[in-house]
């Protein structure tokens, strides 16, 4: 067969046949054309093909080195051949196709051989139509009523037949197709033909059979009728008559049927003539014949009849005799019937009667039933019997009833029988109702008889009893219960185990149910009122008091215990209850007897504790301090008596454990109310001894009750006085003291020293023996004295020799005063010599200064001790100051000592005949108070300072209080203070906070009038404004007292010197939350000094001088631009500050950069440390402007960060260690932040959840562990407490402290002896009510101010760290306090987490697959995801992540990944999983469903792992089984309904639940929190719920919390955490799972941060 062959164009005679066949009901070709069929006609061809190949094979090689033995190899190279052979191919395909398009054509008289053709054409001879759909659901199948076809649509059908044979006959049945190929549809013609003769046959023959069938069935009729009606009747031939009268009945009914048949019979014939249909020859003779006979017998009815008529007339008088006669028979038996039949209850057989009644009304109905027959044929009306009738039915009716009367009879008559235990009265009662609706559902006939109405009511009856009886088994009722029943019912009998239901249902239950109920809801009040008695009992007959001993004298104390306490309330209330019930009666007694029990114990207990408490406190004192024994011997000699009394009584109830007995001892409350009552007097004693101590010594107004005790209980031993010392003086930390000739020491103080380690010999030796508020009086005065001797030796040595070494031989304070003093003198002098006419006095004046300052700065650069520093940095700072004042002198051209601006400078002078130094400001002067201020900074002098200076003096010129007002970082605080240092006076400085009321500020001012000293209130407006009005009057009184010059003055009643250089300053930030408006009449009292920002340049070059710098105010200018610009050109984040303390902390780091590296070049250090302070804290969008502004001020500079290598090892150690990724990045941080402890005492670390804030902290700590600097953390969240519990309160009742949770902290860590690093790392939203409070303790004093009055200071080694996610809370005030390290998201980003997690994978092969999962599918979603779809809530692209590999812990299990299954299916996991953690949140607004978008962009997206391809990529989960997705719908279980259960409640599964409880299960399994998320109504809480109550209880506690917006810290622990036995925590192996259910948020605080939320994520924190 070549090319040529099949060429269509050829004109050749067919190659191939194939024939068509009509196989019913398909089309058959023959040879097969599908393509897939062996032995098909492609198959063949392709046959062809390759046996031509083969024939190859069978050609023998000559050549044998071509390796091949034949040619077929060589012929399927050949590319010609096997394109002729694809071209071939190609052919018989399109060949193929085009018969198989004939094929099809022929289709269309496929309803000829169709399938359902029997079935239509069976209707259309039934109901001669085609039956349609609406007629089947109309009528059903069997409904339609039958019409048989006319013989018009006979017609149509058989001549439609005959054309379509016609056109079928006519049909080409041969054709070919491309020239080659031959179809013979011959066999296809003649079966189509063959068909449709057939169905033309079905109709023809139809319309024979109908012909032959009619005439037949009338031939057969006729003879019939002839011979019945020949028959002749006799007179009285009743039979007879009755033969002939039914014949003529008949002809009479077929009359006009046949009459009308003949035609359409003929018309019939006629038709199947046409289509040559033969008929058979009698059909054609009948149709002759018959009509004749027809009216034959037509004629010979009618003879016949009037034939019969006189025998009929006299049959038919007969019969209506017969008919009269029979209803009076009727009637007579329905009487009798009424009479006799069993319609009574009580009728005594009934079944009898009933058969006798059947028998006579059978007989009755026998004869009615032959008159019927008989009146039908003669055709006369008969009455219809209704009385016959009647009876009848109600015979059946009776029988029915007394069917149902005997079935209850006997079913009752044994229950009768039943013994009282064996009573089921639940089966009973469900038998009887089932009675009782068979009943209800009788005929409504019986509801008058007798019979029913007595059944129905013993039902009924039964019922009530029944329930009755159910109460009656109640195991609450007694025999005194049985006892009343009896007499309610007025029925004696025996109550024991023989009484059956019988002998109760004599009672007659069913007229006293009430009753019943009455005594059996009486009985179980009882028993529950016994239960609790009986608990009562139990518990207390078992519960112990638990004891602890006494530290120091080992008395057993009682041990608080809260579950005893709780106990105790909740029997009382239940007590309470039982006593308001009104079925106490019986227990009247014993509930009395154990409410007073139990009250009086509940009152022991409390006063117990209180006396204890008391005691433990006072013994420390009276017993324990010898001091306070001497100095109180009355109240000692009181209180011995009260310690032998309690001693007594706490070993007498250690005899007792149990506590009901051991609180109810006779006379036990008399004894301890008598001890509390002594107690009170020794604390009233002790408070007066305080007060007393105070008043000799003010100073100690300033330190709290307990440090006052410590100090008077050691007060003759003043080497454990001395670590006191810091909290009453400003700088004098402990005492050098002498010793004698066995070395050691003596009472007697040779020098001090300060904070700052410098050492101050004192001018004469002070004794420090005797009474403490004396010897520290006199400390106080040698310590003024020594300042004083020094100042004037110094004043006196100045000009011996250069000041530059005339500097080292003094203190700090004093070689600064005295260059003060030599300043106001030598400016002085340049005057006197300008008014003698010497004009250049200023400016050589200027000279020298600039010369001597010179000379300290480049000592500065040197190297020098830290106390020098500091001493020169000082002198420094307060010179730069004096040469600008000279300068500006010089410039304004001033020539008079009288000139304003040389007289509003703070002018010292020493005063030689009073030897006193005097400072002078205006026409202000006051006298140097001499407290020792030690080695401490200066701050710069600004105009500003100048101006505020000025404010503060005068007030106090005038006797009024000075009120530095302005924002944040403006120095408010700190001038005040500097100005304190500048007079040399004590400056207090107290943090104000909401716990202050006006009686611990009393004792402040009281305090302060006494010592003299100033008071610096910070945050002034923070007090709440009642109090502030009764401050108002306290400070008036103070400053009316210092106008009258009163030596004393009576303060809130009592009488007090008063030192007149007292001074009372407030500083405020106006308008912030949580600050009150002051009150009128307290404004007055206050000149307010308005701060604004300070001078940041000169400040900036000032310090720049102090810390060493030479080209200060170049580098300054360049500073102080940076920092503009970056507040105008950087981002608006809540964390930048760009104030005076940010500023200053970068200066500090820029001296200490400068001396480790005193090469460098200034520039490059101060480039250094501006950049690699701030980037820290500079957010990831900000970096590059701030690196272009740097470049811009420092040109051409590209300095190296300062590393250190060493630290940078040890951090990678730790972060190791603790399992995590040591990232470049990560330990840049960790670096970062131990570079801003070094500098700042406080630290926020700020960032998103997720940015590993904390893993920053651990690291760092880790690293300090390893490099053995002994850290200690504590931490703390600050929200889920309330500010008293922070910070402590007074009770205002009883003035007694109670500590706070901070302060308690803070005092155990700075009473930590060691110097490695503190850390109090607070965790918790930022909120002004709490932070604030620590305002004194992040700025640069460094105390904790309390409302006791006690300052607690932040040790050099502490630290505050912040943990946050945001500033948006936080005020200036805050901000500007803190050092900031923000973590950008960027920073960490996803992959060191994800690292870390895979790290901890078991499987080596899964952790291979995953990294590259991770790398394929993550960076991809979380680009898309940041822009494209909307989430119902933020969430942080780390919570995603951390999704995902939380879902992946839950499905890379053992059962669905075994450890050698394919990449594939890691894959598939992964899939499932990334779309829940990255989808599951998507939100579905009113014109978009981001599930659905998210779903489209996932699947064009990820192309690897084929999702199906109907519904979302959330519709389906991977069966562990087939390892494909499957929808969640094959998971439904069916749903069963539980009666029980209330409508609301029930949770009908649906695929979205099926989902989230398959995933909410999974995440609980493993231990992870589930949050849920959706609008009001989604079935939040019942899915949870619902997954919660399924949870193995032995394994899990579920505790369902319901927040609101009145949801408090407390009320949250109250409910998660609630104490077991002795200590907080879970039940040891029970995980906490709590469904926090209606989540609706807790109350934001004042400031909109959340409390109770706080708590929560620290429990999560923790598991």
């Amino acid at each position: 067969m070549g090319c040529a062959d099949t060429n269509p164009k050829a004109g050749l005679a067919p190659l191939f046949e194939v024939q068509l066949d009509l196989v019913i009901p398909d089309l058959v070709f023959h040879p097969p054309l599908d393509p897939g069929t062996n032995d098909g006609f492609c198959d063949k061809v392709e046959g062809l093909l390759q046996g031509i190949y083969h024939i190859s094979s069978l050609v023998p090689r000559l050549a044998t080195h071509s390796g091949f033995c034949h040619y077929q190899a060589d012929l399927e190279d050949m590319p010609d051949l096997s394109a002729a052979r694809q071209e071939l191919l190609g052919r018989a395909q399109a060949a193929v196709a085009a018969c198989r398009e004939h094929g099809a054509e022929l289709e269309r008289y496929s309803q000829l051989y169709g399938e359902d053709r029997r079935e239509l054409c069976r209707q259309l001879l039934l109901h001669g139509r085609v039956l349609t759909p609406a007629d089947l659901e109309a009528h059903g199948e069997a409904g339609v009523p039958a019409a048989p076809p006319a013989l018009q649509r006979f017609r149509e059908q058989i001549d439609s037949y005959e054309r379509l044979y016609e056109e079928v006959a006519g049909m080409q049945p041969v054709c070919s197709f491309q020239g080659w190929l031959r179809l013979d549809a011959r066999p296809f013609k003649a079966a189509l033909l063959n068909e449709i003769k057939r169905w033309s046959l079905v109709f023809k023959q139809h319309l024979l059979d109908h012909v032959t069938r009619s005439l037949a069935e009338l031939d057969e009729f006729i003879r019939t009728a002839e011979k019945g009606l020949s028959r002749k009747v006799e007179k009285g031939d009743y039979g007879g008559l009755v033969e002939v009268m039914g014949h003529l009945l008949a002809v009479k009914e077929r009359h006009s049927a046949t009459d009308a048949m003949f035609e359409p019979l003929k018309e019939t014939i006629e038709l199947l003539r046409a289509y040559e249909q033969q008929l058979p020859e009698e059909v054609h003779q009948q149709l002759e014949e018959l009509p004749e006979k027809w009216s034959q017998v037509k004629k010979l009815a009618q003879a016949v009849k009037q034939q019969v008529a006189p025998l009929q007339a006299s049959e038919v008088t007969a019969l209506r005799q017969s008919c009269a006669s029979f209803d009076a028979q009727q009637l007579r038996l329905r009487e009798r019937f009424g009479r006799e039949a069993p319609f009574r209850f009580d009728t005594e057989k009934p079944y009898q009667l009933l058969d006798a009644k059947h028998m006579e009304i059978k007989q009755m109905e026998s004869a009615m039933t032959s008159i019927y027959e008989s009146a039908g044929l003669f055709e006369v009306m008969v009455p219809e019997y209704k009385q016959l009738k009647q009876c009848r039915k109600e015979l059946c009716l009776l029988k029915e009833l007394w069917d149902m009367i005997s079935l209850v009879n006997t079913s009752l008559d044994d229950w009768q029988t039943t013994k009282w235990v064996d009573i089921n009265v639940e089966n009973m009662d469900l038998e009887c109702k089932k009675f009782a609706r068979e009943i209800r559902n009788l005929d409504k006939e019986m509801r008058a008889w007798d019979a029913f109405s007595g059944l129905d009511s013993k039902v009924k009856n039964m019922l009530t009893a029944l329930k009755a009886v159910a109460e009656l088994q109640n195991p609450a009722i007694r025999e005194r219960h049985w006892n009343q029943l009896m007499q309610v019912t007025g029925v004696r009998f025996v109550m024991d185990s023989d009484t059956t239901l019988a002998d109760l249902l004599k009672l007659n239950l069913h007229k006293f149910e009430g009753e019943v109920h009455g005594i059996v809801d009486k009985a179980v009040r009882e028993m529950s009122t016994e239960k609790v008695l009986r608990e009562l009992r139990v518990t207390w007959s078992s519960r112990e008091f638990q004891y602890e001993p006494h530290p120091r004298t080992n008395i057993p104390l009682l041990k608080s215990d809260e579950e005893l306490i709780e106990t105790l309330e909740d029997n009382q209330v239940q007590l309470q209850n039982l006593m308001s019930s009104k079925y106490i009666a019986f227990f009247l007694e014993e509930v009395s007897a154990w409410q007073r029990k139990l009250s009086t114990a509940d009152s022991v207990i409390s006063l117990w504790f209180e006396v204890q408490r008391t005691w433990s406190h006072l013994e420390s004192i009276f017993i324990g301090s010898e001091d306070i024994r001497a100095q109180l011997p009355q109240d000692s000699k009181r209180f011995e008596g009260i310690d032998v009394d309690f001693k007594e009584l706490a070993y007498e109830v250690q005899k007792t454990p149990n506590v009901v007995e051991a609180t109810n001892k006779p006379g036990l409350s008399q004894q301890l109310e008598d001890i509390q009552r002594r107690l009170s007097l020794c604390e009233k004693a002790l408070a007066e001894y305080l007060d007393m101590k105070r008043l000799a010594f003010p100073r100690f107004y300033f330190i709290s009750s307990a440090d006052l005790l410590d100090i008077l209980s050691n007060g003759t031993n003043p080497h454990l006085v001395q670590h006191h010392l810091s909290k009453l003086f400003d700088n004098l930390a402990k005492l050098k003291f002498q010793v004698d000739s066995e070395q050691k020491s003596t009472k007697v103080g040779l020098g001090m020293y300060s904070r700052e380690e410098e050492y101050v010999q004192f001018s004469e030796p002070c004794d420090c023996s005797g009474q403490v508020e004396v010897w520290l009086s006199r400390l106080l005065d040698t310590m003024r004295a020594t300042v004083r001797d020094e100042m004037s030796a110094a004043v006196a040595a100045y000009e011996d020799k250069p000041r530059d070494q005339w500097l080292f031989d003094h203190p700090a304070q004093v070689a600064l005063c005295c260059t003060q003093i030599w300043w106001t003198a030598e400016v002085g002098m340049a005057f006197s010599r300008m008014k003698e006419g010497y004009e250049k006095a200023m400016k050589e004046y200027h000279k020298k200064q600039v010369a001597q300052l010179n000379t300290l700065v480049t000592m500065l650069l040197g190297q020098l001790s830290k106390g020098d520093r500091q001493k020169i940095m000082t002198i420094c700072t307060i010179d730069v100051h004096a040469r600008d004042v000279v300068a500006k002198m010089i410039a304004q051209k001033v020539g008079s000592a009288q000139a304003f601006l040389w007289l509003s400078q703070l002018r010292h002078r020493w005063a030689d005949e009073e030897r006193h130094c005097w400072a002078n400001i205006c026409d202000a002067q006051f006298l140097y108070c001499y407290e020792y201020l030690g080695n401490t900074p200066r701050l710069v002098i600004t105009p500003l300072t100048d101006r505020c200076y000025i404010t503060l003096t005068q007030s106090l010129h005038l006797t009024m209080s000075g009120a530095p007002a302005g924002p944040a970082g403006t120095g408010k605080t700190e001038t005040t203070k500097d100005l304190g240092r500048a007079l040399g006076i004590m400056v207090y400085v107290f943090n104000c906070s909401e716990q202050m009321d006006y009686k611990s500020c009393g004792n402040i001012y009281k305090g302060l009038s006494q010592t003299g000293a100033w008071g610096c209130f910070d945050e002034f407006n923070r007090i709440s404004v009642e109090v502030l009005s009764v401050v108002a009057v306290q400070v008036k009184s103070v400053q009316d007292a210092i106008r009258e010059k009163k030596k004393s003055f009576n303060f809130l009643g009592e009488d007090i010197n008063l030192v007149p250089s007292v001074g009372i300053f407030i500083t405020m930030n106006p308008g912030y939350a949580g600050r009150t408006e002051l009150p009128e009449n307290l404004k007055a009292l206050f000149r307010p000094c308005a701060m604004v920002v300070p001078d940041f340049e000169l400040i900036c070059e000032i310090m720049l001088v102090a810390e060493g710098f030479l080209e200060a105010r170049a580098l300054a200018r360049k500073f102080i631009t940076l920092y503009q610009l970056c507040k105008e050109l950087l981002s608006k984040q809540d964390h930048y500050d760009w104030g005076l303390r940010a500023i200053k902390s970068v200066l500090v780091v820029a001296g200490s950069l400068k001396r480790a590296d005193p090469e460098r070049p200034e520039e490059q250090v101060l480039m250094r440390s501006l950049r690699d302070f701030n980037i820290p804290k500079i957010v990831a969008d900000d970096v590059p402007v701030f690196m272009g502004l740097i470049g811009d001020l420092f040109p051409a500079l590209d300095v190296p960060r300062k590393r250190d290598l060493d630290f940078e090892a040890v951090v990678k150690e730790a972060v190791l260690e603790l399992r995590l990724q040591p990232e470049e990045n990560f330990v840049l941080k960790v670096v970062q932040l131990e570079e801003l402890l070094s500098v700042r005492h406080s630290v926020f670390l700020v960032g998103a959840a997720g940015t590993g804030k904390s893993q920053v902290l651990r690291s760092l700590h880790r690293t300090y562990q390893r490099m053995k600097r002994r850290p200690v953390w504590t931490d703390l969240n600050p929200k889920a407490v309330t500010n008293d519990e922070l910070f402590g309160i007074i009770n205002p009742a009883t003035r007694e402290w109670k500590d706070g949770l901070f302060s308690s902290i803070m005092r155990e860590l700075a009473n930590i002896s060691h110097d490695g690093p503190k850390w109090m790392v607070l965790d918790g939203d930022i909120d002004p009510m709490w932070i604030e409070s620590l305002n004194t303790v992040m700025d640069d004093n460094k105390v904790l101010t309390l409302a006791s009055n006690e300052r607690i200071p932040l040790n050099p080694t502490m630290r505050l760290l912040f943990e946050i996610s945001h500033l948006r809370t936080a005020t200036p005030a805050t901000v500007s306090r803190a050092g900031i390290l923000y973590l950008n998201p960027s920073d960490l980003g996803w992959n060191p987490p994800v690292s870390s997690w895979i790290d901890g994978r078991e499987v080596q092969s899964e952790r291979a697959n995953l990294t590259i999962l991770f790398d394929k599918y993550l960076p991809v979603c979380l680009d898309t995801l940041r822009a494209r779809f909307k989430k119902i809530i933020p969430i942080p692209e780390q919570s995603m992540v951390q999704m995902l590999c939380y879902l992946l812990e839950c499905l890379l299990t053992e059962d669905n990944t075994p450890p050698d299954c394919p990449k594939e299916l890691y894959e598939l996991y992964f899939v499932f999983a990334a779309v829940w953690a990255f989808g599951g949140s998507m939100f579905q607004d009113q014109l978009v469903d981001y599930r659905v978008e998210f779903s489209k962009w996932w699947v064009t997206e990820f192309k690897t792992i084929k999702f199906p391809s109907q519904g979302t990529v959330f519709d389906f989960y991977v069966d562990p089984e087939t390892k494909k997705f499957e929808p969640w719908s094959k998971l439904l279980p069916q749903f069963e309904f539980d009666p029980e259960v209330p409508l609301q409640a029930c949770l009908v599964p649906t695929a979205e639940t099926i989902r989230l409880r398959f995933l909410v299960a999974r995440l609980l399994q493993r231990r992870r929190p589930v949050l849920l998320v959706g609008a009001a109504g989604t079935g939040k809480s019942v899915l949870l719920g619902d997954t919660l109550c399924s949870l193995d209880t032995d394994l899990f506690l579920v505790k369902k919390v319901p927040f609101n917006y009145y949801t408090t810290s407390a009320m949250l622990q109250g409910k998660l955490f609630k104490r077991a036995r002795g200590a907080p925590g879970w039940r040891s192996g029970i995980s906490p799972q709590k469904g926090c259910l209606g989540t609706g948020m807790g109350c934001p605080g004042r400031r909109g941060s959340d409390h109770p939320w706080r708590c929560l994520r620290k429990a999560w924190m923790w598991h």
